[in-house]
C-alpha cells in the first residue's frame, strides 16, 4: 500500500512538472495545399536557450513569441516547430528552450541567418542569454 502511495506521489510530482509546447507551420503548404508536395530533406536548424538566471518570466514570453512570429515574417522559412524541455533524465544542462527551423536549402539558411527580423529577434534575446546551443542537419 505505501508503495502505490509513494509511485503515484513521484508519478504525479514528475507528470505536474512537465510544459510542452508544439507549434508547427509549414509556410510552403500555404504555397503547395497540401503535405504531398514536403521535399526529400529539410535542413534544420536546431536552437537550445539558457535563459540567464532571474530572467523574468514574462521576458522569457516575450521572446518564445518574438521566435515564434519569424515564420510568417521571413519566408525563406519552411517549417518551424517549439518547445521547453520536459526530460526526466536531468541532462539537459541548464537549456529549457528548443525550437526547430527548416530550410529547404542552404539557400533559404542563408537568407535567415542575417534577415532583419532574425537580427530583432536576437537583440530582443541577448540581454536575457545565458548561452545558446546551435546545431544544423540535413533531416534524412
Amino acid at each position: 500500500m505505501a508503495r502505490n502511495t509513494l509511485y503515484l506521489t513521484v508519478l504525479a510530482v514528475l507528470l505536474g512538472g512537465c510544459v510542452f509546447v508544439h507549434e508547427t507551420k509549414r509556410v510552403d503548404d500555404e504555397k503547395a495545399g497540401s503535405y504531398a508536395a514536403q521535399p526529400e530533406q529539410v535542413l534544420r536548424h536546431v536552437v537550445l536557450f539558457r535563459f540567464k538566471e532571474g530572467t523574468d518570466p514574462a521576458d522569457i514570453r516575450k521572446i518564445e513569441n518574438a521566435f515564434r512570429a519569424l515564420p510568417s515574417k521571413i519566408d525563406a522559412i519552411y517549417d518551424f516547430e517549439w518547445g521547453t524541455d520536459v526530460s526526466v533524465e536531468n541532462k539537459q544542462k541548464g537549456f529549457t528552450h528548443c525550437f526547430f527551423v527548416s530550410f529547404l536549402s542552404e539557400a533559404d539558411r542563408a537568407i535567415y541567418i542575417p534577415h532583419p527580423e532574425h537580427q530583432a529577434f536576437g537583440a530582443l534575446l541577448g540581454p536575457h542569454l545565458d548561452d545558446a546551443l546551435v546545431i544544423d542537419y540535413w533531416a534524412k
